[in-house]
Formats: structure tokens, C-alpha cells, sequence
């Protein structure tokens, strides 16, 4: 054996224990989610960036020098408040920048890049962006072939009105091969000024956590359509190591060069041929996307891509594409409703309402593009009762005018104590049931009883290679747990163990290098979505 296949041999059996761990921690009551920004000063935000020079980290172990967005000082406002919420001077992606419809906005960049890397600057696509000419380094902002530039050490200020809500891209506007490769992209989300309110006739909030963590209501205005529950924010990159490994080494040959009284050389970094072998969501791959955001393992990597949800959750996918590929991202479990290319909204030419764009098997990007869409999950189509009912145990689905259990179905009368758990927003633990599934198995004795005649037999959870990792349960929540204890006994304790079982789901690329890293499956751009049982607390303040 090579080395370099003990080497990534080595690589596989560290990583495997720590996904598997990953995964149990996302089957827990908490949650790591949202999508974490900055804000400015109500209709006038400000925000002060620099672009500068740091390292990141890969699950390989490998650290990256790279070039990326951050702030010149502590923002006041972080949306949502998340614990841990922090700044650094250089982060990939750069800082989500959130603003309101109609607001005046200022971005101000200071080049902090190292010496030999040039001018920089920033592109706000769709925008009519205006570059101030006031420098107060002196070190005037320079003509660009896209926009005005930042020169070493010296500042620009842009100015544009946010026109358009939705999602949106930015990045570098100078030598882009490079400096978007290097990391040097972020995203700016701008918020609808006319929501579709919450109550009769607009957005109805099906996720029954105690708070929200949604940065609005809807994601366009008065448009029903864009409602939605919960939202996260995608961005997906690659990383071509050998040209990050030849800015390095130019760099500090160009500090060297400094320190001795020369002058630094301008870089010269080859970006072609081109072989990316990292792949990224949010600045991190596989399986350290799972982590929390702002872990402190990843201080310039803070944000993670990790989607909770409930059933019948309208969940907002915000995906952008980074770099020079198309990746093909794959969300398991439902289709995607792209609602919007770059804020431009997809609607029916006879029905402005209504929207026309299309129903996505992957949200396959395009490098500089965003999107927004609705994805949901149900158990429709599935022909198996998800919640693990069997006759006699008491449990209501009365199904509503679309078929499912929701707060406009004619429930029963009384419900079993077992189904009063904290549900008074809900109803039942099953909400969202797809009615037509009720009391049908899915297990079939001796290891379940639910029901009986279902079409598989589920392993026993005595066998030493289920372990810790299966609960008992293929269901979703705690009548199921104890509904699914067969002849074959669940473990001392499983049954207890883990009441809010979720489901897992993976969501990765549909180009399969683009889910290793370095070379080795599993990494780069692969997450779990975890969909918790109704009553379950989606915190995501963690």
C-alpha cells in the first residue's frame, strides 16, 4: 500500500467515529441552525469590512491559507442572536449581510490583503452601486475593469439602495480567478419591507417552537407563496489547494522582500490548470459542517449548513453557487419550489400570485447565481405510518382538506394522555401526518409490534453492531419508541432513551468527487437534515 492510500486510509478511520458521533448529536432535542448575519442601523446600514489573510481548516487536517471578508470592528446587531455570535477580521464566506428592502446601503472595504496581492474590491450584482472617491488613508481607490478597487491598505466605500429582497451574492470584482478562489465571497440577504403577516389569509406557522429564529415572515412581499417556517443559507465553493499553497509561498516572499527594505513582487499565482480537491458548504466540509455555528474549532469558518426542520415545515433554501463550477445539490426527502433566481421572482404571466418556477430534484448552481426555494417534508407517499401507530392505541388523524393532520382537520373529542406533551400549539405529536398512512406497519414481528404484516423486518436492537446508534425505532417520537418493543425486548433503556427520534436525511452534491475531501469519500459537500418530531424544541440559539 502507498502511502498516500495509508495516509487516506488512516484518514477514513479517524473520520468515520466522529461522523457517526456527529450524527447521534444531531438526532438530539437541540439544533444548530438559522442563518446567522449582521445588520446595520435601521434604513441606513453601515458596515465596515476588510479583506485580509488567514488559514482554514479541513477535516483532513490540512490548514489552507486563504483571503477572506470580515469585519474592522464588533457589529451591533447579529440576526438572529445566536450564542458564541462573533466577527473576525477574516472569515469564508465573508459576514452575511442582512437588510431591509429600501434601505440605503454603505459597505466599506479596507485592503488588508498581503503585500504583493494588489487592489481589491467588491461586486454587489444586480445592484446600481455607487464607489465613493473619499479615502481618509489617502491611498485612493483605484480604477478596476468591474468596479473601483481598494489599493493596498487603502479604503472604498460602495453605496446602493436595496431594491430587490431575496438572496444575493457578492464577491470580489478584481483578478476574480483568484480572489474569489481564495475566499474572498459573501452573501447579503434583503429582507421583504412588505411581509405577508402571520394570521387568517397570510402565513400560518407550522414549526411551534417557543421562539422564531426566521428573519422574516415571508421572503417577498404580500406574496402568501413565499411564506415560510424556518430558513437556511448555502453557499457552495471548491478549493484548488495548489493554488492556495503558490499565494502562500509568493506572500512570504513578498513579506520577506519587505522586511529587508525591497519592495514586494505583484503575485504571480497560475489558476489554470484547474483541480479543485476540497469542497465546501459555508467555508467548511463534511462532516464539520455539522457543527454548531461559530464553533471555536473554525474561528474563521463560522457558519455551518445543518437544516432541522419539522413535518410540514416551509423551510427557505437560500443557495448560492461560488467559484467556477455548477455543483448539483441534492435535498433528500422532497423536491425544491425555486421561487427566485437573484431576487428575480418566478410567477405565472396569467397569475401574479401564483408561482411558475420550477420543482428542482437538485438546486444545480451556477457560479455568481441565488436562489430561493420552499422545500417541506411529509410523510406522503411513503405508505407507511411515520409516527408508528397501530390500531387500538388511541391516536386521531383526521384528515384536513389536503389530507393531512393540521389545526384545521375535525380532530376527536379527547386525545390520550400520551399525546398531551406540550402540545398545546400542535395538538398531537403527529401533526402534519399524512392521513391515508395512518395505522399502517412498517415492521413486522418478531422485533415490532406495530400493527403487524408491515413490509420489512427491522434489525434487533440487541445486535452488537446496531449499538447506541439504533434507538428501537424507525419512528418518529415517543408512543412509537414504546409501541416498537417486539418479543426480541428493546434494550434496557432504549425505549427511554431517545423520545424525540428524528429522521435523517442526507443532502449532498450530486457530483460524486465533490463529496470527498482530498480525495477520500465521505467529505466535502454532504450535511444531514434531520427532521424532528413535532413537539421537539428546534433551538437554535446553540
Amino acid at each position: 500500500m502507498s502511502h498516500l492510500n495509508t495516509k487516506n486510509w488512516n484518514w477514513v478511520t479517524q473520520l468515520l467515529p466522529v461522523l457517526l458521533a456527529a450524527v447521534a448529536v444531531l438526532l438530539g432535542a437541540s439544533a444548530y441552525a438559522a442563518v446567522p448575519g449582521i445588520t446595520g442601523v435601521s434604513h441606513t446600514p453601515s458596515f465596515s469590512l476588510t479583506a485580509s489573510e488567514d488559514f482554514i481548516t479541513q477535516p483532513d487536517g490540512q490548514m489552507v491559507y486563504s483571503w477572506g471578508y470580515g469585519c474592522t470592528s464588533r457589529p451591533s446587531d447579529f440576526r438572529p442572536t445566536l450564542a458564541g455570535q462573533t466577527c473576525p477580521l477574516m472569515q469564508i464566506p465573508g459576514p452575511t449581510l442582512i437588510v431591509t428592502e429600501g434601505d440605503n446601503v454603505t459597505v466599506t472595504l479596507t485592503n488588508s490583503l498581503p503585500p504583493g496581492a494588489g487592489n481589491t474590491s467588491i461586486l454587489f450584482p444586480g445592484f446600481q452601486v455607487i464607489a465613493s472617491a473619499v479615502d481618509t488613508t489617502l491611498i485612493g481607490p483605484k480604477a478596476g475593469l468591474l468596479t473601483t478597487e481598494a489599493a493596498p491598505g487603502g479604503t472604498v466605500t460602495y453605496s446602493f439602495t436595496a431594491t430587490t429582497p431575496g438572496t444575493h451574492a457578492y464577491y470580489s470584482g478584481t483578478q476574480s480567478d483568484l480572489q474569489i478562489e481564495m475566499g474572498l465571497y459573501g452573501a447579503l440577504i434583503v429582507l421583504p419591507n412588505s411581509p405577508v403577516p402571520v394570521g387568517v389569509g397570510g402565513c400560518t406557522k407550522n414549526n411551534g417552537d417557543t421562539a422564531s429564529y426566521s428573519l422574516s415572515t415571508s421572503a417577498y412581499d404580500n406574496l402568501p407563496a413565499s411564506c415560510y417556517d424556518r430558513e437556511y443559507l448555502f453557499q457552495l465553493a471548491e478549493m484548488d489547494p495548489r493554488i492556495h499553497r503558490q499565494a502562500e509561498e509568493q506572500v512570504q516572499a513578498a513579506k520577506a522582500a519587505v522586511a529587508g527594505g525591497g519592495t514586494a513582487s505583484p503575485l504571480n499565482v497560475a489558476t489554470e490548470p484547474y483541480h479543485p480537491n476540497y469542497f465546501l458548504v459555508n467555508g467548511r466540509s463534511m462532516p464539520d459542517d455539522m457543527d454548531a455555528n461559530f464553533a471555536p474549532p473554525y474561528p474563521h469558518q463560522p457558519y455551518n449548513g445543518n437544516p432541522h426542520m419539522h413535518p410540514g415545515d416551509q423551510v427557505l433554501l437560500r443557495v448560492i453557487g461560488v467559484g467556477r463550477w455548477q455543483h448539483p445539490f441534492h435535498e433528500h426527502g422532497n423536491h425544491v419550489r425555486i421561487l427566485a433566481r437573484d431576487g428575480n421572482l418566478l410567477l405565472s404571466q396569467t397569475d401574479p400570485t401564483k408561482l411558475a418556477g420550477p420543482l428542482l430534484f437538485t438546486t444545480t448552481t451556477t457560479p455568481g447565481l441565488a436562489m430561493d426555494g420552499i422545500f417541506y417534508w411529509s410523510g406522503r407517499g411513503l405508505n407507511w405510518d411515520v409516527y408508528g401507530h397501530k390500531p387500538g392505541d388511541g391516536s386521531d388523524c383526521s384528515p384536513d382538506p389536503s389530507g393531512y393532520y393540521t389545526a384545521a382537520s375535525p380532530r376527536s373529542a379527547t386525545l390520550p394522555s400520551s399525546f398531551s406533551q406540550g402540545l398545546s400549539t400542535l395538538g398531537a405529536p403527529n401533526y402534519y401526518e399524512w392521513c391515508a398512512d395512518h395505522n399502517k406497519a412498517l415492521e413486522t414481528n418478531p422485533v415490532g409490534n406495530v400493527g403487524s404484516g408491515g413490509p420489512v423486518t427491522l434489525p434487533d436492537p440487541l445486535i452488537l453492531t446496531n449499538g447506541l446508534w439504533y434507538g428501537g425505532t424507525p419512528y418518529l417520537g415517543p408512543v412509537a419508541t414504546l409501541n416498537a418493543g417486539g418479543s426480541t425486548p428493546v434494550a434496557p433503556g432504549k425505549a427511554t432513551q431517545n423520545p424525540n427520534a428524528g429522521f435523517a436525511f442526507m443532502w449532498h452534491s450530486h457530483n460524486e468527487r465533490e463529496i470527498t475531501t482530498n480525495d477520500v469519500f465521505p467529505g466535502g459537500m454532504m450535511m444531514m437534515m434531520i427532521v424532528d418530531a413535532p413537539y421537539v424544541q428546534i433551538d437554535e440559539t446553540l
